[in-house]
């Protein structure tokens, strides 16, 4: 399964092994606290920029795709708290708030649809006793688990729609690489393997091509992402904050 991070024990949703299993609401995001970086969807870009930095990340440039930069260090999300509280005011990427659910693509040896719903059966709000049924006593989908799986299945349009915009980006070779490279106490940070949009190259777009990104939208994806760029120097801030709070306690 791809893209699961922080799920620990994805298994597929069963009626049968899971007709009594309840979720009740947990007041943490702690699951997220090791994560420097989530995948993002393009609709999701206007919204985050205003927050967080927006990069293209991937072993090559042909592979990269959208995401939002969390932390500067490994296992390390400078956005959530020892109390595991995202930071107040924050986006929260919806690829965070859809667990402890999933929607991931069944082998390809089993027949259905081609996505299947899974569940982290490590996250600590599941349980018999307390919280919502995921199933009614007949069997059918609680309201609650309905409105989980729809959300997981507009997420998984919006991953769709964001594949084609990676599309359209690649194929005018639209990126670059960008190295973030920051000093601090002496040591240097470098973050390597992003990319990001090249203005040069935008501004030599053809008018066909111009006039196809403004009727999809595209340009307004391209300009979120730039200006979010500006947000890297907050998350430089927040791990600065930390680092002092740290040193404080020492």
């Amino acid at each position: 399964m791809a893209e699961v991070l922080f799920y620990e024990r994805p298994v597929p949703l069963n009626r049968t092994e899971h007709k009594d299993l309840r979720l009740k609401g947990i007041p943490s995001l702690s699951f997220a606290a090791k994560v420097h970086s989530v995948p993002l969807t393009g609709v999701e870009f206007p919204a985050a920029a205003r927050d967080l930095p927006i990069l293209f990340a991937g072993s090559s440039m042909q592979e990269a795709g959208p995401m939002a930069l969390l932390g500067l260090r490994q296992d390390e999300n400078l956005f959530v708290d020892a109390d595991g509280q995202w930071a107040p005011n924050i986006y929260v990427p919806a690829f965070v708030r859809r667990y402890p659910f999933v929607l991931a693509e069944k082998p390809a040896d089993q027949e259905g649809d081609d996505f299947t719903v899974f569940l982290d059966e490590a996250y600590e709000g599941f349980g018999q006793e307390d919280g919502e049924r995921l199933f009614k006593e007949d069997g059918t989908d609680s309201e609650m688990l309905a409105n989980a799986v729809n959300f997981l299945g507009e997420f998984q349009n919006h991953v769709g729609r964001t594949q084609w915009f990676m599309e359209q980006i690649r194929k005018h070779d639209l990126l670059e690489p960008r190295n973030i490279r920051l000093e601090k106490d002496g040591k240097v940070i470098n973050l390597n393997g992003l990319y990001v949009i090249s203005e040069e190259k935008l501004r030599k777009l053809d008018e066909k091509t111009s006039l196809e990104f403004l009727r999809e939208g595209v340009f307004g994806w391209i300009y979120a992402h730039l200006l979010s760029l500006a947000n890297i120097d907050r998350v430089a801030q927040r791990l600065d904050t930390r680092e002092s709070a740290v040193a404080t306690k020492n």
